[in-house]
């Protein structure tokens, strides 16, 4: 019986630990915490590091073709039928004016060999090694730009998530105060000292509060999941927030009073217009390199051996070996004009690129000038959302006690509460606005390391 016990614990315990180790991990983050752990495991910003680490790998094969290439490989041939050629006869004791067959090699033939090569000059190499490095810079702009991209979205689904918490309390606290409102309507109404419409008008309020607040229950699971794609975490995992709306909201105002300054040669965008304009630079360069004469030298080493019978495997075979060094001078004289063409195209490309770089400089000073004039509007409007804020409640108590005391009709408190609802819902937006309308400035404003 002990026996059955201690086996019966041990597989209880034993499950209790496999249900650890496969339960959801949780995971606490404030608004800059969730950032910086998204720039690690947000999908995109990995697999931005993996096109680096791919350029890098891009960049050694681009060099590896100027330095020392070794060859070698093993080739055998069977002469099942020998070519055979005419001889004149008389050679071999015939007569004159005949010819005898005579077939020349060996039925088997092998030939070991390598070769060693090295360019010794060559310019559009050199411009190679140059366009390889502007490649690995153009995906390190890239991934900085991810990086900066992946912080928006991850502000602005973190502050969606805190929108939809802030929403839920509210809207289960205007519940609650409905259902003591109706309750003692109703029974004013079963006294009969008020009309059935003023509860029948509650009822629709709250009918429509509840229809409000179970969307919104909705509506934050969906936040969630949404943040816990962009932070790169399983859907599954338990996901708290540390921040608060009312925080980020307040630390965002702070910057309304400064007076941001813009170089827009500092933006990332530029340095990948920047980046364009190096790449077709390059281009042009590598076509007028073509011109250029390029040299290079090898060097063969190795042996043969015949036979009419396969016996290389043999002690006893023949081995003949050879080498020999060699120079390739390439000089190009005449195309035929193709070689300019290319040339003009080249530079046709690098004149756009640069003129597409202007463009990317007045489009980034645009938007510049429209992320901060709408941020502070938003800064503006959370003003005013305060402020209709406390007057839409001061006028709500004003008519719950009009109405209490039967002074005033329930479309009227029926107005306040509405007009209550929209201000709490702008006063919470407005605060949302801020937020992520400084998360787009600063995406602009993010000086590329």
């Amino acid at each position: 019986m002990n026996k059955n016990f201690l086996l019966i614990a041990f597989l209880v315990l034993s499950n209790g630990l496999f249900a650890q180790n496969n339960a959801p991990k949780t995971y606490r983050f404030s608004v800059e915490e969730a950032v910086t752990f998204a720039v690690e495991n947000n999908y995109s910003a990995i697999n931005a590091g993996r096109d680096i680490d791919a350029a890098k790998q891009k960049r050694r094969e681009t060099i590896a073709t100027g330095l020392p290439q070794i060859t070698a490989g093993v080739d055998y041939t069977n002469n099942f039928a020998l070519q055979k050629s005419l001889v004149p006869a008389e050679f071999f004791g015939g007569q004159p004016g005949e010819f005898a067959e005579l077939a020349f090699g060996t039925k088997h033939t092998m030939t070991a060999r390598s070769q060693l090569s090295q360019l010794l000059f060559d310019g559009s190499y050199i411009v190679a090694l140059q366009a390889s490095r502007t490649y690995l810079k153009y995906f390190e702009n890239y991934k900085q730009k991810t990086n900066i991209e992946v912080r928006e979205m991850v502000i602005n689904s973190y502050t969606n998530v805190l929108l939809a918490e802030e929403n839920i309390l509210i809207l289960n606290k205007n519940k609650e105060v409905l259902d003591k409102i109706l309750f003692d309507t109703n029974e004013t109404f079963k006294n009969g000292l008020i009309e059935e419409e003023n509860v029948e008008q509650l009822k629709i309020t709250l009918s429509s509060v509840v229809s409000n607040l179970n969307y919104t229950l909705r509506l934050k699971q969906i936040s969630i999941n949404m943040l816990k794609l962009n932070l790169g975490i399983p859907v599954d995992s338990e996901l708290i927030l540390t921040d608060k709306l009312d925080q980020l909201n307040q630390a965002n105002l702070d910057f309304a009073m400064a007076t941001p300054s813009f170089d827009v040669k500092k933006s990332i965008d530029y340095e990948i217009s920047q980046s364009l304009v190096d790449q077709r630079r390059l281009e042009l360069k590598l076509e007028k390199s073509k011109a250029l004469p390029s040299l290079s030298a090898n060097m063969n080493f190795g042996y043969n051996a015949f036979g009419d019978d396969f016996k290389f495997t043999s002690s006893d075979q023949k081995w003949f070996n050879y080498s020999n060094l060699g120079l390739s001078l390439n000089i190009p004289i005449f195309s035929s004009f193709g070689r300019q063409a290319k040339t003009q195209q080249a530079e046709i490309e690098f004149d756009k690129a640069k003129t597409q770089q202007t463009e990317a400089e007045q489009q980034l000073l645009l938007q510049f000038q429209t992320a901060k004039s709408d941020y502070e509007f938003r800064v503006e409007q959370y003003t005013s959302a305060k402020e209709n804020l406390r007057l839409a409640e001061r006028i709500e108590r004003k008519q719950n006690v009009k109405f209490t005391e039967g002074i005033s009709s329930s479309f009227d408190f029926t107005d306040a509460q509405q007009q209550l609802y929209k201000a709490q819902q702008n006063y919470l937006q407005s605060m949302v606005d801020v937020i992520n309308t400084k998360a787009t400035l600063d995406k602009l404003l993010t000086i590329p390391n």
